[in-house]
């Protein structure tokens, strides 16, 4: 049986290995792969893996032997699943391995906004508090998470855990999702319109899908229904953003500040209006990326085709 992987540099670019998915055929693993060459490098491949590299109908079609997708990823936009489904072609994702990843991350960038640190290192190590007359100074307003309201937009896995982690720091929880689970109430959150949401929320974290509804629902109207004082945290889609709007508050002073791990085109073009947006963090797209979620992607994904082989696979996406 021969297995390809199309793009497995992000997932393992030499930390981890490759030795668990060996043991099922012949398998052959590409770093990245261009759109005019997957035919090629899939061959007459029964498994392949992707985690970027697109494959359309037309490419599952052209290659009679394919029998498994596996998606490195919980993502799976980048497989024609209808396509898929008429070929007889299963395509199974992973879910859930970088919750506490992501969550965590959240939180590395709202303390970034709200502390300072990589500014203040940078500082003293400038020479600023050698020189400084004082033992303490700050180059920006430090300030507390507590008694902040956070404002989750979705309430999957992992806005579930910002959730938890953000009551932990003594803030208050907002939430918005189309449909909040039985008992949730109960737990000290607030579930909220959008509207109301965006009013209120002195931090505003983004953990929904990217769908017809939600696409841009960052914008300039939404941007101009928050306080002056919020801050806005994307580690969800790029698209979920309007970059322009959000570009043009963060220069008017209509929010106070952003810090984003994705934008809507990946790797960044020189052109996105956030790179010269003032008080505004990017990230390369790595909240999902620490080692422990990546050893947990690469278990699931082997996990994944053993049980396919096995007749009873797992995580399979229907159209």
């Amino acid at each position: 049986m021969k297995i390809v992987v199309l793009d497995g540099y992000t997932l393992n670019p030499g930390d981890l290995s490759w030795a668990e998915l060996e043991r099922f055929g012949e398998l052959s693993v590409y770093e990245r792969t261009k759109e005019e060459d997957v035919l090629k490098r899939i061959g007459d491949a029964e498994i392949v893996f992707t985690n970027k590299t697109v494959l359309s109908k037309d490419i599952m079609n052209a290659c009679p032997n394919l029998k498994f997708i596996g998606v490195l990823a919980t993502g799976y936009n980048i497989v024609d699943i209808h396509g898929a489904a008429e070929l007889g072609i299963t395509v199974c994702n992973v879910p859930g391995y970088s919750t506490n990843s992501v969550a965590q991350y959240t939180f590395a960038l709202l303390l970034e906004l709200c502390s300072h640190v990589g500014l203040h290192d940078s500082s003293v190590k400038e020479g600023d508090w050698v020189n400084s007359p004082d033992f303490a100074y700050w180059k920006k307003p430090l300030l507390d998470l507590y008694g902040m309201t956070m404002g989750i937009i979705g309430f999957g896995r992992i806005g579930q855990a910002v959730a938890k982690i953000a009551q932990a720091f003594g803030m208050q929880v907002m939430v918005n999702t189309p449909r909040p689970k039985e008992g949730e109430q109960k737990s000290g959150l607030k579930f909220a319109a959008l509207k109301d949401l965006l009013r209120e929320a002195d931090v505003v974290s983004l953990h929904c899908p990217l769908t017809e509804q939600t696409q841009h629902m960052i914008n300039k109207e939404s941007l101009a229904l928050m306080k002056k004082s919020t801050r806005l945290i994307n580690t969800g889609r790029g698209d979920l953003v309007n970059e322009k709007d959000l570009a043009d508050a963060l220069l008017s002073g209509q929010i106070a500040a952003a810090a984003v791990d994705v934008v809507s085109e990946e790797p960044i073009k020189k052109d996105n209006p956030l790179l010269s947006a003032p008080n505004c963090i990017i990230t390369p797209h790595i909240a999902w990326a620490s080692l422990d979620a990546r050893r947990r992607l690469m278990t699931m994904t082997v996990e994944n085709l053993a049980a396919y082989l096995d007749g009873r696979p797992r995580n399979v996406i229907k159209p």
